[in-house]
Protein backbone atom coordinates (compact mmCIF):
# COMPACT_ATOMS: atom_id res chain seq x y z
CA UNK A 1 0.00 0.00 0.00
CA UNK A 2 1.51 3.12 -0.89
CA UNK A 3 2.36 5.62 2.00
CA UNK A 4 3.11 9.39 2.72
CA UNK A 5 7.53 9.58 3.85
CA UNK A 6 8.44 11.72 5.96
CA UNK A 7 12.09 13.69 5.68
CA UNK A 8 12.56 12.28 8.85
CA UNK A 9 12.38 8.75 7.84
CA UNK A 10 14.48 9.77 4.45
CA UNK A 11 17.40 10.91 6.16
CA UNK A 12 17.76 7.88 8.19
CA UNK A 13 18.43 6.41 4.48
CA UNK A 14 22.09 8.22 4.56
CA UNK A 15 22.86 9.06 7.34
CA UNK A 16 24.14 6.66 10.12
CA UNK A 17 23.16 8.83 12.94
CA UNK A 18 19.49 8.80 12.21
CA UNK A 19 19.23 5.38 11.02
CA UNK A 20 17.02 3.41 12.50
CA UNK A 21 15.38 -0.10 12.04
CA UNK A 22 12.17 1.53 11.17
CA UNK A 23 14.11 4.08 8.42
CA UNK A 24 15.24 1.02 7.03
CA UNK A 25 12.46 -1.60 6.63
CA UNK A 26 10.60 1.43 5.26
CA UNK A 27 13.71 1.62 2.53
CA UNK A 28 13.07 -1.93 2.13
CA UNK A 29 9.25 -1.07 1.15
CA UNK A 30 9.86 0.95 -1.76
CA UNK A 31 11.36 -2.20 -2.98
CA UNK A 32 7.72 -3.16 -4.05
CA UNK A 33 5.78 0.21 -3.15
CA UNK A 34 5.64 3.81 -3.41
CA UNK A 35 5.33 6.90 -1.45
CA UNK A 36 4.32 10.25 -1.77
CA UNK A 37 5.73 13.16 -0.34
CA UNK A 38 4.94 17.59 -0.44
CA UNK A 39 6.70 19.50 -2.53
CA UNK A 40 8.63 20.78 0.48
CA UNK A 41 9.99 17.61 1.11
CA UNK A 42 12.52 18.19 -2.05
CA UNK A 43 13.79 21.48 -0.01
CA UNK A 44 14.32 19.60 3.28
CA UNK A 45 15.86 16.59 1.61
CA UNK A 46 18.07 19.28 0.21
CA UNK A 47 18.71 21.37 3.64
CA UNK A 48 19.75 17.68 5.46
CA UNK A 49 22.20 17.62 2.55
CA UNK A 50 23.57 21.06 2.94
CA UNK A 51 24.35 20.43 6.44
CA UNK A 52 25.71 17.14 5.75
CA UNK A 53 28.54 18.86 4.29
CA UNK A 54 28.92 21.88 6.36
CA UNK A 55 29.60 19.67 9.16
CA UNK A 56 32.18 17.45 7.20
CA UNK A 57 29.97 14.22 7.25
CA UNK A 58 29.75 14.55 3.02
CA UNK A 59 31.80 16.08 0.33
CA UNK A 60 29.50 17.99 -2.13
CA UNK A 61 30.14 15.38 -4.49
CA UNK A 62 29.09 12.78 -2.03
CA UNK A 63 25.89 14.84 -1.19
CA UNK A 64 24.97 15.14 -4.73
CA UNK A 65 25.42 11.61 -5.51
CA UNK A 66 23.24 10.83 -2.13
CA UNK A 67 20.53 13.31 -3.65
CA UNK A 68 20.14 11.89 -6.91
CA UNK A 69 19.72 8.08 -5.82
CA UNK A 70 17.00 9.24 -2.86
CA UNK A 71 15.46 10.74 -6.08
CA UNK A 72 15.41 8.35 -8.23
CA UNK A 73 13.31 6.17 -5.96
CA UNK A 74 9.86 5.46 -6.35
CA UNK A 75 8.59 8.90 -4.19
CA UNK A 76 6.04 10.55 -6.24
CA UNK A 77 6.31 14.86 -5.09
CA UNK A 78 2.80 16.50 -4.81
CA UNK A 79 3.00 20.02 -6.01
CA UNK A 80 -0.73 20.69 -5.08
CA UNK A 81 -0.27 24.34 -3.64
CA UNK A 82 -1.84 24.51 0.05
CA UNK A 83 -2.46 27.82 1.18
CA UNK A 84 -1.08 29.07 4.33
CA UNK A 85 -4.02 29.04 5.57
CA UNK A 86 -4.82 25.46 4.89
CA UNK A 87 -1.17 24.60 6.59
CA UNK A 88 -1.35 27.33 9.76
CA UNK A 89 -5.09 25.49 10.91
CA UNK A 90 -3.76 22.42 10.54
CA UNK A 91 -0.79 22.51 12.65
CA UNK A 92 -2.95 24.70 15.58
CA UNK A 93 -4.85 21.89 14.87
CA UNK A 94 -2.65 18.84 15.33
CA UNK A 95 -0.23 21.09 17.72
CA UNK A 96 2.39 20.38 14.98
CA UNK A 97 4.99 22.37 12.69
CA UNK A 98 3.91 23.84 9.63
CA UNK A 99 6.44 21.85 7.80
CA UNK A 100 4.96 18.54 9.37
CA UNK A 101 1.41 20.07 8.35
CA UNK A 102 2.43 19.58 4.72
CA UNK A 103 2.90 15.83 5.27
CA UNK A 104 -0.27 15.44 7.32
CA UNK A 105 -2.16 17.78 4.61
CA UNK A 106 -1.32 14.96 1.64
CA UNK A 107 -1.96 12.06 3.69
CA UNK A 108 -5.76 13.50 4.31
CA UNK A 109 -5.79 14.41 0.84
CA UNK A 110 -4.68 11.07 -0.45
CA UNK A 111 -6.03 8.91 2.36
CA UNK A 112 -2.50 7.14 2.67
CA UNK A 113 -0.70 6.19 6.06
CA UNK A 114 2.44 8.38 7.00
CA UNK A 115 6.28 6.56 7.58
CA UNK A 116 7.66 9.10 10.01
CA UNK A 117 9.46 8.82 13.09
CA UNK A 118 8.72 12.44 14.33
CA UNK A 119 6.85 11.69 17.39
CA UNK A 120 4.06 14.51 17.11
CA UNK A 121 3.56 13.96 13.13
CA UNK A 122 2.55 10.33 14.28
CA UNK A 123 0.20 11.55 16.79
CA UNK A 124 -1.28 13.98 14.50
CA UNK A 125 -1.47 11.29 12.01
CA UNK A 126 -3.34 8.77 14.33
CA UNK A 127 -5.70 11.36 15.46
CA UNK A 128 -6.62 12.87 11.64
CA UNK A 129 -7.40 9.14 10.95
CA UNK A 130 -4.87 8.34 8.37
CA UNK A 131 -2.07 6.89 10.69
CA UNK A 132 1.29 5.48 10.67
CA UNK A 133 2.87 2.87 8.26
CA UNK A 134 3.85 0.16 10.71
CA UNK A 135 6.55 -2.04 9.74
CA UNK A 136 7.20 -5.67 11.73
CA UNK A 137 8.06 -4.89 15.31
CA UNK A 138 9.34 -1.78 14.88
CA UNK A 139 7.46 0.89 16.46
Amino acid sequence: MPFVVDNSVVSGWYIKEQATPYTAAILERLKNDTAHAPALWLLELANVARTSVIRSKFTPEQAADVLALITKLPITVDRTEISPEVMLALALQYEISSYDAAYLDLAMRLQLPIAAKDGALRNAARMAGVGVVVVQSVP
